[in-house]
């Protein structure tokens, strides 16, 4: 499949539900041609009656289908592309379809998160079997009722016909199908046979985002409603001693100032007053630890990496042996900085903690483990707390850490009032989480034109590499491998930040092969196919080895082939990066030429393999989102600490990439049968390292640190 659309961001849409119950399989979105209920009321009328047949789905009498969606939604499509592979089993049109969110139900859905790439590759058979199973139901209904064999019945778009050509609408039967027995081991359709998966779906929530529906958690408004504002340490490793409210308190529209744990919150009637008067606490800080600075992070992170004391995460062969006897060896080290995440709308959610209910809303990445700390903060049964998740203007990460949302129920717990708590933009870049500071040594041993060896140590601020990420390539491709890590602890909150570990390492570990091939005289992609061919019998027989040398191979020729490696005019450089996380194979390769002596990105290549791809259109847009992020951060990210306090408090301080620094994008995906993998992350990790190695060929000089503005100084 290839599309070679080429875009500079992303979109999304959602659609509002509708009431009542009904034939419920399991989504949160529509696509193209998907309907707003006011549109069906318009043409079909809204159903006066609906009909449950399980947690996903309902269908109204008159045909119309509600699916709900299950997973939260931060702009990866979840809420179009999970309703559409319901949709396909069921046998719907598309055009009959509403789309709602889905409340937190543990006991109906199963991974109720928006995280590490899986909504769609978990819940891939569980949404077709949704699908499948509500229209053998309906097919046994109307068999029923024709008393005829369920196997001589056929359906199309929502109408089953019979053998002598009769016809209902699964609005006539829903009723008889939701008192029916649920089948068991019901066939998925073929793949052959899919017209709404594979196809472009427009985002369900498109017309509400564009015309400005309240979609957001920030939009969150209810009656009585106090809006929060919260003064935290404004350095990591202090600790609140005292502080002076008589001046916040006289702010017009001001009601009350608590303080709850290591922070102080303002209630307001709105905003403004409640953001203004926090700036007019007058507040004592004392020191609780360490006030840590980029400088002692620094050193502390060679210290570890030189520190080979920890368990390997893999060793293969003899490592020790192989750099004995080699005839070169080559040893980099390779540095990332803090990250914030930067999510356009700040951190905010809304808690009602009241007697009888605790309702909670808003745009939280993992809802169930946001109810269970809220319960013990509250001292609540987590039955008696109703989450539901709104649209969220980014996540990335951040979002996973429900921080804000235990704040929330905590200050409406103390206050006995429904609370809207909104970060500023100096609070979301502040206040943590960040991606966390490392270092990546990587070595290597040469021997007879042979890489023979390998060794790559990690040191980072508070967490190591998952397990999982040391069988990514280029386990299997060498015989005598060890991958190692240590971790700093600091005071400084770090977490997922998109595409954990391997929105670095990628860099790091690609732009090191790209240096080995150079030393062998090799063929960038020639080098990276030979060590694939190596892999390919290990990675058959050790079930360890996470990624597949054959489709990473089939990946590298695509990347190849639209890219024209080799065959591009004087005065374009090409970098390329072949890289496997989340379940997915990417390869890009990057166009650099020169201006004005500076190195310049015009072009990014992308060959996706991700299995079937359920909605094209918003593939696309992901794959292009990941790279321009990638690019982005990789070129300019940065943030430092002076004694404890970071760098950066707003976007005026904070470099990101901007509009015309985007390059072309042009994006094709591998024809495949395969169940659908993670996408909302893979395209990232490739970006700076295919762009790093086209910069090394166009100006000399290698990228060994992030961001690359700093290391291009040297550059023209």
């Amino acid at each position: 499949m290839e599309n070679k659309k080429t875009l500079n961001r992303r979109t999304f849409f959602k659609i509002s539900g509708a009431a009542g119950g009904g034939m419920v399989l399991g989504f949160s979105w529509l696509a193209q041609g998907c309907k707003q209920p006011e549109e069906i009321a318009k043409v079909l009328e809204m159903p006066s009656e609906w009909y449950d047949i399980n947690a996903y789905l309902k269908i109204g009498d008159n045909g119309v289908v509600t699916i709900f969606s299950q997973n939260p939604e931060i702009g990866q499509n979840v809420k179009t592309s999970m309703p559409m592979i319901v949709a396909e089993e069921l046998d719907i049109d598309w055009e009959n379809v509403i789309v709602e969110q889905a409340g937190l139900n543990t006991d109906k859905f199963p991974r109720q998160v928006a995280g590490g790439s899986q909504s769609i590759r978990q819940g891939w058979k569980a949404l077709r079997d949704a699908g499948a199973t509500a229209r053998q139901m309906l097919i046994n209904a109307a068999a029923q009722q024709w008393e005829v064999d369920p196997s001589k019945l056929t359906v199309s778009k929502g109408i089953i016909q019979g053998p002598n050509g009769q016809e209902l609408g699964y609005g006539e039967v829903a009723s008889m199908a939701a008192t029916m027995e649920v089948p068991t081991d019901v066939p998925h359709k073929k793949i052959t046979d899919f017209n709404i998966i594979g196809s472009d779906k427009k985002n369900v929530d498109l017309q509400n985002i564009v015309t400005g529906k309240p979609l957001f958690g920030i939009d969150t408004k209810r009656e009585g409603m106090q809006y929060a504002s919260v003064l935290r340490p404004p350095a990591f490793g202090q600790k609140l001693v005292s502080f002076d409210d008589a001046e916040a308190r006289k702010v017009s529209g001001v009601n009350d100032v608590i303080k709850f744990g290591n922070k102080i919150a303002v209630l307001a009637d709105a905003t403004w007053p409640a953001m203004k008067a926090k700036k007019l606490i007058n507040a004592e800080w004392a020191v609780d630890s360490t006030l840590e600075s980029t400088a002692d992070h620094d050193k502390q992170l060679i210290a570890k990496l030189n520190t080979d004391n920890t368990e390997p995460f893999r060793n293969d062969g003899d490592v020790d042996k192989a750099f004995s006897e080699a005839d070169e060896i080559i040893s980099r080290v390779y540095e990332s900085p803090f990250l914030p995440h930067n999510c356009m709308e700040p951190m905010n959610f809304f808690a009602d903690v009241r007697e009888d209910k605790v309702e909670m809303h808003g745009p939280i990445q993992t809802p169930a483990w946001s109810r269970s700390r809220a319960s013990k903060i509250i001292d609540r049964k987590e039955e008696d707390i109703d989450v539901t998740m709104s649209r969220m203007g980014g996540g990335f990460g951040r979002r996973l850490y429900g921080d804000f949302s235990d704040e929330a129920a905590e200050i409406s717990s103390i206050a006995k009032k429904p609370i809207q708590l909104i970060f500023t933009r100096e609070d979301d870049m502040t206040a943590g989480t960040y991606r966390q500071a490392i270092k990546y040594k990587i070595e290597a041993s040469l021997k007879d034109n042979k890489i023979t060896g390998y060794k790559l140590s990690e040191a980072a601020i508070n967490s190591n590499m998952y397990g999982l990420i040391p069988n990514f390539f280029p386990a299997g491709a060498i015989p005598n491998l060890r991958i190692s890590g240590n971790k700093q602890k600091s005071n400084i909150t770090t977490g997922a930040w998109r595409a954990p570990y391997t929105n670095f390492l990628a860099f790091a570990e690609q732009s090191f092969f790209d240096e080995v091939a150079e030393k062998l005289g090799k063929d960038e992609v020639d080098l990276r196919m030979e060590l694939l061919e190596i892999a390919k019998p290990i990675a058959e027989s050790d079930e360890k080895i996470e990624y597949s040398p054959a489709r990473m191979q089939g990946c590298i020729k695509l990347a190849a082939e639209k890219a024209k490696w080799g065959k591009q005019a004087q005065g374009t450089y090409q970098g390329i990066s072949a890289y496997y996380s989340h379940n997915t194979h990417v390869v890009e390769i990057a166009n650099v030429v020169m201006e004005d002596g500076q190195a310049v990105v015009k072009k990014v290549t992308c060959a996706v393999d991700c299995g079937i791809v359920i909605n094209p259109d918003a593939a696309t847009n992901m794959v292009t989102g990941g790279i321009i992020d990638g690019i982005g951060h990789a070129m300019y990210g940065d943030l430092t600490f002076d004694n404890g306090v970071p760098s950066a408090a707003n976007f005026d301080e904070y470099r990101l990439i901007r509009n015309t620094e985007i390059p072309e994008i042009d994006v094709h995906f591998v024809p495949s049968t395969k169940d659908p993998t993670g996408l909302g992350e893979p395209t990232l990790p490739p970006a700076g390292g295919a762009i790093a190695n086209a910069i090394y060929k166009a100006t000399g000089t290698r990228m060994y640190k992030q961001p690359f503005v700093k290391e291009m100084n040297v550059i023209g």
